[in-house]
């Protein structure tokens, strides 16, 4: 009894992940996976029945691309300034100055997408786990201390005036 509610529940997901027709539907959003109500012919109102189909949402695809298409050296540039960009706006929260709250979330998910093409490319390489966190070290105390681009454009326009 159990197996064949599974059974017809996995092929129902395996059967809605696939593309929706625009014949008619209705649709809403919920942490990246969109639910879709087909209808047949116009759309319609919301009712409560109807069949659902879920969609799942490519967030941010294209910039995952472009990261892929980055050299490791780029990649590890960028999270440097990245880190850099976040530590001036850490230091703006502090000082009570004007900033976006919701650049902290934006730049720590860059940061995390960035090391995880980073860590799936060690993984092609056979790179163990172990081996990865000495690299790591290894990579951090290679860091040379510099001014994240944002701030370094600001000592920039002050040095013109």
């Amino acid at each position: 009894m159990a197996m064949a509610s599974l059974a017809s529940n996995l092929s129902f997901l395996a059967s809605s992940l696939k593309l929706v027709d625009s014949v008619g539907s209705r649709s809403s959003m919920h942490n990246g996976v969109q639910t879709v109500a087909m209808t047949a012919g116009k759309q319609q109102r919301c009712r409560a029945g109807g069949p659902m189909k879920v969609v799942m949402m490519a967030k941010r695809e294209q910039e995952l691309v472009d990261i892929r298409k980055m050299s490791q050296e780029e990649i590890n540039e960028t999270v440097i300034d990245l880190k850099g960009e976040l530590f001036l706006l850490r230091t703006k929260k502090a000082t009570r100055q004007e900033y976006k709250s919701s650049e902290f979330r934006r730049m720590r998910k860059q940061i995390a997408r960035m090391l995880t093409v980073r860590r799936e490319r060690e993984i092609e390489q056979g790179i163990t786990m172990r081996e990865s966190r000495k690299l790591d070290r290894k990579w951090k105390k290679s860091i040379v201390p510099r001014p994240p681009p944002s701030y370094a454009a600001t000592l920039a326009e002050q040095a013109k005036k």
